[in-house]
């Protein structure tokens, strides 16, 4: 099967120069091949979205809202569509696909709210009969480059509302799992969206330098490890773009005394190893206040011994594959690594009982104890099924080494002390927190993003920075003259 770009409301109908496989991740075999764009193919498609910006922003804001419904309707529709193509592409349980669609729809349904969000301010006679108003105006034709792990919610993030705020977009998906952007941009169209309003480009590094370079391209949006997100940000802004680039992590989860470890042990386990902690804000490292450490591990270690990890379309599986056998195989090496460096491996993921396909990209959820903020599967976001457990004897030592950390994506405290969760909330130096929630990602009327290494740029995703992004403010100041006026003032305009 090939799967194409579509440029100008339709599917591309060149010649690729190069092309990638697109595997089944829970069998290891090769399922399509995607076409690679060129340098020439995406000038084609931010061609075709700079001849439809004119239009586009020209429509009314109840014309674009209903364009938003309309697509919501379809998408609520087609949430088991897509969901089937999610878990195809890229390993994770149905069950969790169907999250991240949900959410996903979420975010569509914020947009549907623009007219309302892209009101601006008035004040009447600011000065003597002038009146002086803000409007927002979008900013032209924009792009947005999406990661594997999420490719259905992850655009749904930014196309929405870049659209809805009366923009135009190139979206470049993840080259792994691209079938959901196409199936996007196909419901988009059915909902009445015009041509060249939403394209679709597939590819690599060529099509992601030919974005963040093009004159015509006005923002990017990002999703991606913190290398690449400041290569972007880099790169876009030497450009003249508005970026925003959000990057890696390194989650941690904070379990006091007082905590129930029962619960802990079970957010501990759903938030490491769902996705097959292909998930950028999956927790990682659990930071346990003495003397919870032993008994929380030992709970931990139970759960995991019960997980059935398999393929996401066969009934009772909870984890998948990871997306490719390279990222597998790197996953694996941390493994490695972290015995190698001295921390005690508790549950050896490599030798879990697998429900699938032995050819699959698989690896079972593993479980360190004892590691340090020294060793690599401390300091490296691993993207995969490894969960570290670090001890430290108080509070303060655990907040040290979550504010010591370069990520500050996001984290959770695990309590019954309201003073501590509220000492937490105020004292961690993370975007997002979570207070007996172990991955706080905001509903979509808030918005989605990091401090420190994890984003680069000042806006957040969705919610109203996404609005605040997608647009540029403007300012009118207005006299409409009176038979009274008249004489000529040199002086410097002064509001009385």
């Amino acid at each position: 099967m090939r799967i194409t770009h579509r440029i100008g409301g339709k599917p591309w109908t060149g010649t690729a120069e190069r092309s990638g496989d697109v595997y089944d991740p829970a069998t290891g075999r090769v399922a399509a091949r995607v076409d690679f764009a060129s340098a020439a193919d995406v000038d084609e498609a931010v061609a075709a979205a700079k001849a439809a910006f004119t239009g586009w922003r020209g429509a009314s804001l109840a014309q674009r809202a209903s364009v938003v419904f309309a697509f919501r309707e379809l998408f609520n529709a087609r949430k088991a569509d897509l969901t089937a193509i999610v878990t195809a592409e890229h390993g994770k349980v149905l069950s969790d696909a169907a999250g991240e669609v949900q959410r996903a729809l979420e975010a569509v349904e914020f947009a549907c709210g623009i007219p309302s969000l892209l009101k601006g301010g008035f004040s009447e006679n600011a000065s003597t009969k002038v009146d002086v108003y803000s409007i927002l105006q979008p900013l032209g034709v924009v792009g947005v480059i999406s990661p594997f792990n999420f490719p259905a919610m992850v655009p749904l993030w930014f196309v929405p509302n870049a659209i809805a705020c009366g923009n135009t977009v190139v979206l470049k998906p993840s080259e792994k799992d691209p079938s959901a952007a196409n199936f996007i941009a196909e419901l988009f169209a059915e909902a009445g969206l015009p041509d060249g309003v939403l394209n679709v480009v597939h590819g690599d590094k060529v099509a992601v330098d030919r974005i963040l370079e093009h004159r015509d391209v006005k923002a990017v949006s990002f999703v991606g490890s913190t290398p690449i997100a400041r290569y972007v940000y880099e790169t876009g802004t030497a450009h003249g773009k508005r970026v925003q680039a959000l990057g890696g992590a390194k989650n941690h989860m904070v379990v006091l005394p007082d905590a129930d470890l029962d619960l802990a042990a079970d957010a501990a386990v759903s938030a490491g190893f769902g996705s097959a902690g292909e998930r950028c804000m999956a927790i990682s490292v659990v930071v346990a206040v003495d003397p919870v450490a032993d008994e929380l591990v030992d709970k931990i270690r139970d759960r995991i011994a019960d997980l059935r990890v398999g393929d996401g379309r066969r009934q009772g599986c909870e984890m998948g594959p990871l997306v490719t056998g390279a990222h597998r195989d790197k996953v694996v090496s941390y493994v490695d690594t972290g015995v190698a460096e001295g921390a005690s491996l508790v549950v050896d993921g490599r030798g879990h009982p697998i429900d699938g396909d032995e050819g699959g990209f698989w690896l079972g959820p593993t479980l360190f104890d004892h590691v340090r903020t020294d060793m690599g599967v401390y300091t490296d976001e691993i993207f995969g099924p490894v969960l570290s457990v670090l001890r430290v004897p108080t509070y303060d030592d655990a907040v040290e080494v979550v504010n010591d950390n370069p990520y500050g994506n996001g984290a959770a405290i695990f309590t019954n002390d309201g003073g501590a969760a509220r000492r937490f909330q105020n004292e961690v130096e993370v975007g997002m927190v979570g207070v007996n929630v172990p991955i706080p990602v905001p509903v979509a009327y808030y918005s989605f993003g990091g401090w420190k290494d994890s984003l680069f740029g000042d806006s957040h995703a969705y919610g109203p920075e996404g609005v605040h992004f997608f647009t540029r403010t403007k300012v009118v100041t207005s006299r409409w003259l009176d038979p009274s006026h008249g004489g000529v003032n040199l002086g410097f305009p002064r509001n009385t």
